[in-house]
């Protein structure tokens, strides 16, 4: 009889420890898509000898556009990607404020700075030539293109793009959210890259605090916008030497 009633309460146990897994696998948060290597874009299908022969030909003061490219596919709770192919542009602005861009155009030897259109883009995204094109159809003379790349850890384990976090149940452990902005720029006539920039901001908390959607997100912003202004200083630092180097000879 003791028995029997161990294993009706072991049977009750198991089915209580699934219910709450079931529960709890409706309660998640998807982490977003990848970032992609910008640098790496123009180099689809080209020569490295070829890559070497391009020059710069933008005027300067210059006109800017910026578009912000993530891996095909990609996905966060606010954003979805437009286009196909080797990667994707976000046309909805989460982290970039209207201040940046100001900030940009405030920069010696740039006349203006224009955020692309999804309306002026292809549907299938193969190199920065189609995001040059885009940018030529703004009568632009340089394209900056950058990239956001989020990840999320708990300890040791990394929880990849795409990946589903358990909402609620997660242990007390050390939690960490990294995010690593980049950018290059491009001449948009020739496709000349005049340089890159890189910068990394880390978040670490507590898993438990991560109960919910909303909290997640907010780190997940807060990382992701502290990051894009460290790389607005570093583009700076690049911006810099741009206007040593190319302008002088321009004027």
């Amino acid at each position: 009889m003791n028995l029997n009633g161990r294993k009706v309460r072991r049977t009750s146990g198991w089915l209580c420890f699934t219910l709450l897994l079931i529960v709890s696998g409706c309660a998640t948060y998807q982490t977003p898509g990848a970032g992609v290597n910008v640098g790496n874009l123009s180099k689809a299908d080209e020569d490295i000898a070829e890559l070497m022969k391009r020059e710069p030909a933008a005027p300067f003061p210059a006109r800017m556009a910026m578009v912000r490219v993530q891996a095909s596919g990609y996905y966060s709770r606010n954003n979805q990607c437009y286009g196909k192919g080797q990667f994707c542009v976000v046309t909805t602005r989460d982290i970039e404020t209207e201040k940046d861009i100001e900030r940009l155009t405030r920069l010696p030897m740039v006349a203006d700075v224009a955020p692309l259109s999804r309306i002026l883009l292809s549907s299938d995204l193969k190199s920065t030539k189609d995001l040059r094109l885009a940018a030529a159809t703004l009568k632009t003379d340089l394209l900056l293109v950058y990239s956001i790349d989020t990840r999320f850890t708990v300890e040791s384990n990394e929880i990849g793009p795409l990946g589903l976090i358990s909402l609620g149940f997660l242990p007390n452990k050390k939690a960490h959210v990294t995010t690593t902005a980049s950018a290059a720029l491009f001449d948009v006539r020739t496709g000349f890259v005049f340089g890159a920039a890189e910068a990394t901001v880390t978040e670490q908390q507590r898993a438990t605090f991560w109960s919910s959607e909303d909290a997640i997100e907010s780190v997940r912003l807060k990382t992701e916008a502290e990051a894009f202004q460290k790389l607005l200083g570093e583009f700076e630092k690049l911006w810099k030497g741009v206007v040593e180097r190319h302008a002088a000879t321009k004027r």
